[in-house]
Formats: structure tokens, sequence, C-alpha cells
């Protein structure tokens, strides 16, 4: 399976930085309550300095979805409403440990992480703009089809795994009980982001092979290496991580 971002999606956003990473052997018994307080802990302290929509992170996906044509207090990205929820609720609710994991490592960097089964994909993945007639299933069960030009994950079988980029997930691939493999992308829009997408990456790979000891494969995405192929090649890949702290 490879994974990128159109070409027509990093010539509109040339500040886009992605970090990818695949790990098997994923289970739902790992209690991961210790290693989520740490990084929610995190985005406490930066709330307590102001409110999220003041980040630079968040500031700059707010500009991406006005750019789109999208009301930004309305679609927010993933990572400012998981702080928004975390500013007004004092927690964020528990929904399987890889999934709490990725919400926490999203708040703490203000930086949208997106889980997804593996194995409910569908050979290749692209983030790019929709054409229209890409199927979308819903948390609910409703079968969606994105705008034309809206942004999302599209596999081979024209299944979009996304609505409004990083704003939804779709049901279809989301992490669940029977979950083993999973590919797990975190996209950056902010000027510098690169550092931050290593570290957090970096922290992700700790967590996955501390926590479930699972085989993993991770890169930094740019415009200079813009693919990730899993099981890993040598061709066009990304920057390669290694475990590090933030």
């Amino acid at each position: 399976m490879q994974f990128e971002h159109s070409p027509q999606l990093r010539d509109a956003y040339p500040d886009l930085v992605a970090g990818v990473v695949q790990a098997a052997g994923i289970t739902a018994t790992v209690d991961v309550a210790a290693r989520t307080a740490a990084h929610l802990a995190e985005a406490r302290r930066r709330l307590a300095g102001g409110a999220e929509s003041g980040f630079p992170e968040i500031q700059a996906w707010r500009r991406a979805y006005a750019a789109m044509g999208l009301r930004p207090t309305k679609y927010r990205c993933a990572s400012e409403a998981l702080l928004r929820r975390l500013r007004l609720d004092g927690e964020l609710p528990r929904v399987h440990p890889l999934v709490d994991l990725c919400n926490a490592i999203s708040a703490a960097y203000a930086i949208p992480v997106a889980a997804l089964d593996l194995d409910r994909v569908d050979g290749d993945l692209v983030v790019r703009p929709a054409h229209g007639d890409e199927t979308y299933l819903s948390f609910a069960g409703d079968t969606e089809h994105p705008e034309p030009g809206e942004v999302t994950f599209v596999d081979s079988a024209g299944r979009a795994h996304a609505r409004r980029w990083t704003n939804r997930q779709s049901g279809w691939s989301a992490v669940r009980a029977g979950t083993s493999s999973v590919l797990i992308v975190a996209e950056a829009l902010h000027p510098g982001g690169g550092p931050a997408v290593s570290r957090l990456v970096a922290d992700l790979v700790t967590e996955l092979t501390e926590g479930w000891s699972a085989p993993t494969a991770a890169a930094v995405l740019t415009a200079n290496a813009p693919r990730f192929r899993t099981p890993a090649s040598d061709d066009d890949r990304g920057q390669a991580v290694s475990p590090g702290s933030r």
C-alpha cells in the first residue's frame, strides 16, 4: 500500500508536512491511561496560556479551511475539536486504547492525527480533492459522497475515508476492537511544522513499541519525499524517523 498527498494539494499547501506510522499487532486490551495522561497534561499546559484558536497549528488549519470555502468555526480540524472539548469538558472520551493515545498526542501537539484500520483500506491511499463520486460511510452508517473538490482520503476502490480533510474520519476504516494493523497519519500546515511532526511521529513509535510491542514503519513526508509504502520500500520514501521526545 502506498500513501501520498496529491501534487495538486501539495502545490496549494506548500507548508504541508505529514507523519506516517504503520503498525501491526494492535489490540484493544492495552492500558494506556498513564500514557494518555502525560500527553493530555501537555495539552492542558498549552491551553492554560490561551484558547486553542490562538495556536499557530490551529490558525494554519483555519486558514486552509477558509481557503476551501468552509467556515472554520463550523468545520474544525480534528486537533482543534479535541482541544476545544478538552478545554470545555476537562477530559476526552475513551474509545479504544490506540484511538485514545492518538487523540491525546494530537491534542498535545495541536496537530490532527488519524488512525485507520489498514485491513479496511483497499490498495493505495491518496489525500486529494474529491471527484464527487467517492463513497463515504459515516459513523451512523449513512452513505455520503464528498463534494467535488472537497479534500479527502481516497483508496483504490474509490472509498473516501474522511470528510473535509481532517474534519471527520470514516466509520468504515475506524479503529475497532478487532483492528490489528493500522496506518496513522499526522498532518501539519503551519510554517516550520517539520520538526514538530518528526517529534510527534517519534512519540507515536515509542508509545506503540512500549505499549503494544508493535512492529512499526514510520516516515515524515514532504514535497521532496512525498510517499510512504508499506511494507516499506526504498523508493520514494519519506524521511525515516527514530524514537525521541517532545
